[in-house]
């Protein structure tokens, strides 16, 4: 059995080795030129990975005579850098990779064979992306990473500093619970928005609001509504609001599965209901749409910001406030009441404090607020359609109109 087992790890070893100084040959045929320095084949990279294996194997406990090993390569590659100084090359790429072929020995005895495999493909990924990350690095926006990077600070350090068993008196959630829930919904939000700008630049009507959708149907109706007037009539405008408001009904659902399990089971056949509808009439549309390449062009607004996220804490309290209120004095008639006006604004801060706010109704009731608050957002959507497109978005004012109000009733009868 040892035998196999040091067998199995030294086939390994070798293997990825010997396909790893193959990609450096593709590498340097396809980025460089054919007389430039190279720090030896294929078969160069095989005889590391193996000097590495035998290395690390002859003193496994205190890595000294593998630790020899590394100071000589490192000593055998800095003489052949200072060669590639004198030509005007300054790239450690290939000492990069050739201490990853080296430690490929330690990696296969020392953890399970599935990250030395996948330290094996995302070597080759990074090799073969080359052009692709430069022309990412070329449109990317800075200060969007700034942004992210402070969010990461606040979800990974502040959040979990923050009392998760300590409930707010007549809230009943407590500051941990409030920042998750930030967190969530950013993340939700932000990624569809890396995927619109960064993934599908040049994208055309119908991906704007199939995308634009997943962080914000309302806005993206009124962008896509607006563009309706310069455009001549044609329902690839009514097929793209429709798909905005079926990614609305995903991302609802998912947040509902996140935060809140026993609701979500309940809203998940009428949610799968409408998102399969509102599929069918996007379907039905986007065939009878003529051709477009009319592109949209929408504000960068990052939703990842900081001042956004802290605004939407400050109303997901204020929310759950008068939701509390509301239950607490009217009932679930009070509930649906107020579910029906606060579509008319971001209903967001109002789903999110009934998934994760501890309340007197049951689930089902919580499940029917829901489903009443995304009808009226529908309306209030058609609205938009009807104000900012006029005649050019009739067909989809009648639509949402249809949607919103059977949406309603849903709510109502559950």
């Amino acid at each position: 059995m040892i035998i196999d087992s040091l067998f199995t790890h030294l086939l390994f070893t070798i293997l990825f080795s010997f396909l790893i100084g193959l990609e450096l040959r593709a590498y340097k045929l396809k980025f460089h030129s054919e007389d430039i320095l190279f720090f030896g084949t294929a078969r160069t990279f095989t005889f590391v990975g193996i000097l590495g294996f035998i290395l690390y194997k002859i003193e496994p406990v205190n890595f000294s005579v593998y630790i020899v090993g590394f100071l000589g390569i490192t000593f055998l590659f800095s003489l052949f850098y200072k060669k590639l100084l004198e030509e005007k090359e300054h790239s450690i790429v290939l000492y990069l990779v050739l201490l990853i072929v080296y430690s490929f020995g330690p990696l296969s005895n020392l953890f399970p064979l599935w990250l030395t495999s996948l330290v094996f493909v995302l070597t080759i990924f990074l090799l073969n992306a080359k052009k692709k990350i430069l022309n990412f690095n070329m449109q990317i926006n800075i200060y969007e990473f700034e942004t992210l990077g402070k969010m990461v600070l606040l979800s990974a350090v502040v959040l979990p500093l923050l009392p998760e068993e300590k409930i707010i008196p007549y809230l009943g959630i407590s500051l941990y619970k409030i920042w998750l829930t930030v967190v969530v919904i950013s993340g939700i939000s932000y990624a569809g928005y890396l995927v619109q700008k960064y993934l599908f630049p040049s994208k055309g009507i119908f991906l704007t609001g199939l995308i634009g959708g997943t962080y914000s149907s309302t806005a993206t109706t009124v962008v896509l509504s607006k563009k309706a007037q310069t455009l001549e009539l044609n329902h690839i405008i009514t097929a793209s609001i429709i798909a905005a408001t079926t990614m609305m009904y995903i991302r609802i659902l998912i947040i509902s599965y996140i935060f809140n399990f026993e609701v979500a089971k309940t809203i998940l056949f009428p949610f799968v209901f409408f998102i399969f509808l509102t599929i069918i009439v996007t379907y039905i549309y986007y065939k009878k749409a003529s051709t477009t390449t009319n592109n949209i062009t929408i504000k960068d607004t990052n939703p990842l910001e900081l001042g956004t996220a802290f605004i939407f804490a400050i109303l997901f309290i204020m929310t759950m406030l008068v939701t509390n209120y509301v239950i607490e004095n009217f009932g679930t008639n009070g509930l649906r009441f107020l579910s029906s006006i606060i579509g008319f604004a971001d209903i967001d801060p109002f789903i999110l404090s009934l998934l994760t706010g501890k309340y007197s109704i049951e689930p089902v009731q919580i499940a029917s607020a829901i489903i009443i608050a995304s009808g009226s957002n529908n309306i209030l959507k058609a609205i938009y359609t009807l104000w900012f497109g006029k005649d050019k978005t009739f067909s989809s004012f009648i639509l949402l109109m249809i949607l919103g109000i059977l949406t309603i009733l849903v709510g109502f009868f559950l």
